[in-house]
């Protein structure tokens, strides 16, 4: 079933109104129907609004209300995900399997180590195209919400944005002893907010570990095994997607 994301307001009673790009995506290119049956959610909460096709205007598609489903596909825990920039084209991958892995927000990070080096006017266009990934990721998922994409953050931006986060941990190629890594993860609580730290291509720098560690983030390692970038943060994402599913 076709999943879309609405304002709130545009569930006015038992009658949703679907708006923007996924009018002509719904006529042109899913060619559906009336009658036929989409689900919507509001972006808000975690209810899923069932509804059949009723009017197929210009500017709209009219769907009347059959059914609400309140049982929740959201995580537990909120957790956030501090990108560090790489390379080519990485991040999209990195955006569209962490929503679908459940990530709450995904932060790019600016580190010292990170090849790409954004000004302001392509950070902008980069976010959009990072946003809008998501939101197709949040789709085919059947997500409740559209995690964001936060604006591109310094190392220090990005620590002092975690700094009430009750988990926070940076995977480091020094670190060792996995099974302190099983213990944090097993010990994860619902309704926590949890922070993984990944570095770009080449890692984080000494200084910005140290950093890290002296504002609490806890080092942590991930195996005998040197991972890229972009399979780190998935894989960490995985373990604890694995701990808070219900």
């Amino acid at each position: 079933m076709y999943s879309f994301f609405v304002n709130p307001s545009q569930i006015q009673g038992n009658t949703i109104y679907i708006t923007g790009s996924d009018v002509k995506h719904i006529k042109n290119v899913l060619r559906m129907k009336v009658g036929e049956e989409l689900s919507v959610r509001n972006g808000v909460d975690e209810k899923e609004y069932r509804c059949a096709v009723e009017a197929l205007e210009e500017e709209q598609i009219v769907c009347s209300l059959r059914f609400v489903k309140e049982e929740g596909v959201e995580l537990s825990s909120k957790v956030y995900l501090f990108q560090g920039l790489p390379k080519a084209d990485k991040m999209e991958l990195i955006v569209q399997k962490a929503v679908e892995l459940g990530v709450w927000e995904v932060i790019p990070v600016s580190a010292k180590r990170a090849v790409v080096k954004l000004d302001e006017k392509k950070a902008k266009v980069k976010r959009e195209r990072w946003q809008t990934i998501a939101e197709s990721a949040a789709k085919q998922s059947k997500r409740s919400i559209v995690p964001q994409v936060k604006e591109v953050m310094t190392m220090k931006e990005a620590i002092r944005y975690a700094a009430g986060m009750e988990i926070r941990l940076i995977p480091y190629e020094l670190a060792k002893g996995m099974q302190k890594t099983k213990d944090i993860i097993s010990a994860l609580k619902k309704e926590q907010s949890i922070a993984i730290f990944i570095g770009p291509e080449g890692g984080f720098e000494e200084s910005e570990i140290k950093e890290a560690t002296e504002s609490g983030i806890v080092p942590v390692t991930m195996g005998k095994r040197i991972l890229r970038t972009e399979t780190a943060g998935l894989t960490m994402l995985a373990w604890i997607m694995y701990q808070l599913e219900e």
